[in-house]
């Protein structure tokens, strides 16, 4: 009889005793989070990516689309941005002889008519053709997996000539970072022009 109270005890006493935590815990509570949106997970498939650290993905691109094909995009579009800016406010004070002078570069492509903007439009899909040998599609662009976004070996000033990874990491960042402030700016830049009606200076 002494024994069996005892082992009711016991089995009483053990009902109370803490259980024993999980060592193992849900992804949901151990993934990081974004740095420059720290109520959002950190996206996964942007590490490795120069400018992965930041962790800004908030609509999810980078789940759902090739991420090489993504920052080729970036960098392309950036890069076509900072060239647009330049040009943007020279066409206010320089023009190139023999065509009329735009003040407002929003009235250029009327001013030099539609065979003109055709042929950037042109021109530019034979670069792009060009320098991608004919893939020029998001599902066959990056068929050759050693191929790096934006690197198009075009380097006529030798900037990264005897560079090590981290210099030539820090210029791709810096590059990024000027493009995607080039391309706010342009954007800001046209429609003061079209909301105010006047030039930028």
């Amino acid at each position: 009889m002494k024994t069996v109270l005892a082992a009711i005890f016991v089995a009483s006493a053990a009902a109370f005793a803490p259980a024993k935590q999980s060592k193992t815990s849900t992804s949901a509570c151990s993934a990081s989070m974004s740095r420059s949106l720290p109520f959002l997970l950190e996206p996964p498939n942007l590490k490795g990516y120069v400018g992965a650290e930041a962790g800004f993905d908030p609509l999810g691109f980078s789940d759902y689309f090739d991420m090489k094909w993504l920052r080729e995009s970036e960098i392309k579009h950036g890069r076509v941005a900072m060239l647009a800016t330049v040009g943007y406010v020279l066409q206010e004070y320089w023009t190139i002889p023999g065509l009329t002078p735009c003040p407002d570069p929003n009235d250029a492509p009327t001013a030099v008519g539609i065979g003109s903007m055709l042929q950037i439009v042109f021109w530019g899909g034979v670069l792009e053709f060009w320098t991608n040998k004919g893939q020029v599609t998001m599902m066959d662009m990056f068929t050759d997996g050693d191929r790096v976004p934006g690197k198009l070996g075009f380097d006529p000033m030798g900037l990264a000539v005897g560079k090590s990874q981290d210099e030539l990491d820090l210029i791709q960042y810096k590059e990024i970072k000027n493009g995607r402030l080039a391309m706010l700016a342009i954007g800001g830049m046209i429609h003061h022009n079209w909301i105010t009606g006047e030039t930028l200076f």
